[in-house]
């Protein structure tokens, strides 16, 4: 789920440098698609592997037994993604139209959260739009 939704202002430390997180288990295309915008603009992107961790089992009725594997599958990797600006808040960049895409329009809560790769219309012209 994308972090815009989630509203907490987390900080981490990456290599020594504080950041902060603007989003936490972000699969590899998303790192790179945040990595991209916000370099874009102007803002120093630290990103992070998280630690890999196993699929969950899947759940047991009641008197089977459970199947264990052999060994574990494992979910694909996520990333940290962090700007060493601290007082950088992904929701107010936003909402507050201070972030450009790469052609120079303003970023969009559904563009940011790579529903449509259009910047217009604004959200709240997208009830015009159903005819």
């Amino acid at each position: 789920m994308p972090f815009i939704n989630k509203g907490k202002h987390i900080e981490k430390e990456i290599d020594g440098i504080r950041i902060r997180v603007v989003e936490n288990e972000a699969s590899r295309e998303r790192m790179e698609f945040l990595k991209k915008l916000l370099e874009h603009n102007g803002y120093e992107v630290l990103t992070e592997e998280n630690p890999p961790k196993p699929v969950p089992a899947p759940p047991v009725a009641e008197g089977e037994e459970p199947i264990v594997a052999p060994e574990p599958e494992m979910l694909p990797p996520t990333w940290v993604v962090g700007v060493t600006d601290i007082i950088f808040n992904p929701v107010i960049a936003v909402f507050m139209r201070n972030l450009r895409t790469l052609d120079g329009h303003h970023v969009t809560a559904d563009y940011w959260n790579q529903v449509t790769t259009e910047s217009e219309p604004n959200y709240w012209d997208l009830s015009k739009k159903k005819c």
